[in-house]
C-alpha cells in the first residue's frame, strides 16, 4: 500500500472544497522542506517520550534538529497529554493511550487512511490529539477535517469495544502556547461522514466536480498553474481602483478580503515562472533574466584588518565584535571616505540569484554560457 493516502487528512481541507484537485496534483512534484523536516523531527521526539512515559520500549532518536528548544516543546506537549491520559484511565479502568496509530477511514473516503499522533480511547470518550510543531499558523480544532477524519477511523477500531459518545479532538501548537479543543457527538460526526465526506469524497477520489478556489489553495502543488485560482484573483482586477474614497464600502471589503490571496497567488505563479525560466524550459514573452546582485563580502578579514589598524585611529575594540565588523558596520565606523580608500579593494559583490524581471528593465539580459565561462575563468 502507498505510503500516502490519495485522500489523506492533512489534506483533506483542500480536497473536500476543491474535489478535483487531487489528480489535477498527480503531475506536480511532491516537496518538503526545512520546515516540513522539522515537524517530523519533533513527532519522531514526542514520540519516543510518550511511548518512555507509557512505559514502551523505545530509542531516542537522533536529528539534526535537536536542540533545547526541541526539547522544551516536545516536552511541553508530552506534559500536556499525559494529563489527558490519566484523566482517562478515571473513566476507565482499561483506558487505551495509543501513539503514532494507524487510522483507517475508507469506510468514507476509498483508500483513505492517516496516522494519529495520539489516540486515547475510554467509555465515554475518544480523544484525538495532533501536535503540530509549526509557528506559522494557528490552526483551529473546530470542525477541522483532518481531526474528523482521525476521529472516524479510531472509531473505526473502537466503537465496539467501549461505549463512546463523544469524540474530543485536541490540536497541541507549543510555539504558539496554543492548544484548541473541540467536541462532537458520535452522532453529529456520522451524520457529516455520510451526509457530506461520503460524497465529495467518491468525487474527489474520481478527480471530478468543480474547480473551487480558496485560502485552501495555498497547499494545493497545482497553485502556481491552477485556472481556476488565476480566473478568481483577476475578478479582483476588474474593480476601477480609484482613491480609496471613491469605492463603496461593499467594493473595499471585497478587495481587503481578497487582497492577501491576490498578492499569495501572484507570488506563486512568479516563483513558477522564474524556476521555469532558470531551468531554460521557458522563454516568457515579455520577460527576461537578469543576474541579481549579491551582497558584498570581503576577500581577506586579516588584510582589511590590518590596513585599518594600520591608521592608528581604531584598536581591535572596535572593529571586532566576535567577528570583524560586517561591510555595512565598518563604513559607519569608517565613513564612506576612507572606506573606500582603505578597503575598496578588498570588498567583492559576488553574482546574486538571477531574477525574472520585465523586458523594459535597464539591466542586461542574463545568460547561463556567459555566467560559466565568467565561473571557469576566475577557477583557473
Amino acid at each position: 500500500m502507498a505510503d500516502h493516502a490519495k485522500l489523506s487528512a492533512s489534506s483533506s481541507h483542500k480536497w473536500l472544497n476543491c474535489t478535483p484537485s487531487v489528480r489535477l496534483e498527480e503531475s506536480f512534484e511532491n516537496k518538503t522542506s526545512t520546515f516540513a523536516e522539522e515537524g517530523t523531527a519533533a513527532h519522531a521526539l514526542s514520540e519516543h517520550k510518550l511511548r518512555k512515559f507509557l512505559k514502551i520500549k523505545t530509542k531516542k532518536p537522533i536529528s539534526k534538529y535537536d536542540s533545547q528548544e526541541l526539547e522544551f516543546y516536545t516536552d511541553a506537549y508530552v506534559d500536556y497529554v499525559s494529563e489527558l491520559i490519566s484523566e482517562s484511565k478515571t473513566r476507565s479502568s482499561d483506558s487505551l493511550a495509543l501513539v503514532e496509530q494507524r487510522l483507517d477511514y475508507s469506510q468514507y473516503a476509498e483508500d483513505g487512511f492517516g496516522t494519529g499522533d495520539l489516540v486515547i480511547v475510554s467509555d465515554g470518550i475518544l480523544d484525538v490529539i495532533d501536535l503540530k510543531y509549526g509557528k506559522g499558523v494557528r490552526v483551529s480544532a473546530e470542525h477541522n477535517t483532518q481531526m474528523m477524519l482521525y476521529a472516524l477511523g479510531a472509531l473505526e477500531l473502537f466503537n465496539l469495544l467501549y461505549d463512546i459518545e463523544t469524540v474530543r479532538m485536541t490540536i497541541c501548537q507549543p510555539r504558539l502556547d496554543s492548544i484548541s479543543t473541540f467536541e462532537l457527538s458520535v452522532d453529529e460526526l456520522m451524520k457529516w461522514a455520510e451526509t457530506e465526506l461520503k460524497p465529495r469524497a467518491a468525487l474527489a477520489f474520481r478527480g471530478e466536480g468543480d474547480f473551487i478556489s480558496g485560502e485552501h489553495c495555498r497547499f494545493c502543488r497545482a497553485k502556481s498553474q491552477c485556472r481556476e485560482r488565476a480566473n478568481s484573483n483577476l475578478e479582483l482586477a476588474k474593480l476601477d481602483f480609484r482613491l480609496p474614497e471613491l469605492l463603496t464600502d461593499d467594493e473595499t471589503a471585497k478587495v481587503l478580503a481578497q487582497a492577501n490571496e491576490l498578492k499569495s497567488w501572484a507570488k506563486d505563479v512568479w516563483e513558477f515562472a522564474e524556476k521555469e525560466a532558470l531551468a531554460g524550459r521557458k522563454k516568457w514573452p515579455g520577460y527576461k533574466l537578469i543576474e541579481g546582485v549579491g551582497r558584498r563580502k570581503y576577500t581577506d578579514e586579516a588584510k582589511v584588518a590590518e590596513q585599518v589598524l594600520a591608521t592608528g585611529d581604531f584598536n581591535e575594540a572596535q572593529i571586532y565584535t566576535k567577528n570583524l565588523l560586517g561591510i555595512t558596520a565598518m563604513t559607519q565606523l569608517l565613513g564612506k571616505k576612507q572606506f573606500k580608500e582603505l578597503l575598496g579593494g578588498l570588498c567583492i559583490a559576488p553574482p546574486g540569484k538571477p531574477s525574472l524581471v520585465v523586458e523594459s528593465d535597464k539591466h542586461q539580459e542574463w545568460n547561463p554560457l556567459d555566467a560559466a565561462r565568467s565561473d571557469f575563468a576566475d577557477a583557473i
